[in-house]
């Protein structure tokens, strides 16, 4: 968020991503995308051959745009608790931001477009597994690093406790989406991921 757009497939990405989280993948048109972002509509069928298509790039694109700040989060020189604990911040700030630009909680538009879409849009719903499959996948080193450290058990499945830390963070989220409240986002998420992980979350 916050770029200006130079050429014409980025304005089309950028006013597609705004008007989906603004309301929806469904109540959005192609006619809105092209008007919104001031191109015509060959421009769009000559970058993309369908609206899903288009949804899928936007997908990856903010996929990419949080990939670096996922790797430094997960940083291997970071304690793995910091790491956690620095990822609750990291999603706050960016409801926070995107709250501050579209109005409202948008929670997590990789889930929010793939449950959407399940069952209607067979590309969407693949690509929304495809990413969550990739951002968990951060979340197995410092899993790692608590079992060499004795703060885990040394038979924990890593997979399985990664999907449930992404399956907590997903269920946060929504709720602060259908309450359209980030109040009390970042202590529940914290309070939540830290259960998940069987340490005490009133420790510092």
């Amino acid at each position: 968020m916050g770029r200006s757009p130079t050429n014409t497939k980025e304005k089309i990405l950028q006013s597609a991503n705004d008007l989906i989280w603004q309301s929806s993948y469904g109540a959005v048109s192609v006619d809105d995308i092209c008007a919104t972002a001031g191109v015509k509509k060959g421009s769009f069928y000559y970058y993309f051959s369908s609206k899903a298509e288009l949804a899928i790039t936007v997908m990856e694109e903010s996929f990419i745009n949080h990939e670096s700040a996922m790797k430094s989060l997960f940083s291997p020189d970071t304690p793995p608790l910091v790491s956690f604990e620095s990822l609750v911040t990291f999603i706050y700030d960016k409801q926070k931001e995107a709250f501050n630009k579209y109005g409202h909680v948008c929670g997590c538009p990789i889930a929010s477009l793939g449950s959407e879409m399940a069952g209607n849009e067979e590309i969407i719903q693949k690509k929304a597994e495809e990413i969550c499959s990739r951002q968990g996948a951060f979340l197995k080193a410092p899993i790692q690093k608590m079992m060499a450290l004795k703060l885990l058990p040394q038979d924990t499945d890593i997979d399985a406790l990664s999907s449930q830390i992404t399956t907590v963070i997903l269920g946060q989220l929504m709720l602060a989406r259908i309450q359209n409240n980030l109040t009390n986002l970042k202590q529940n998420l914290r309070t939540s991921l830290f259960q998940t992980l069987n340490i005490d979350h009133e420790k510092d």
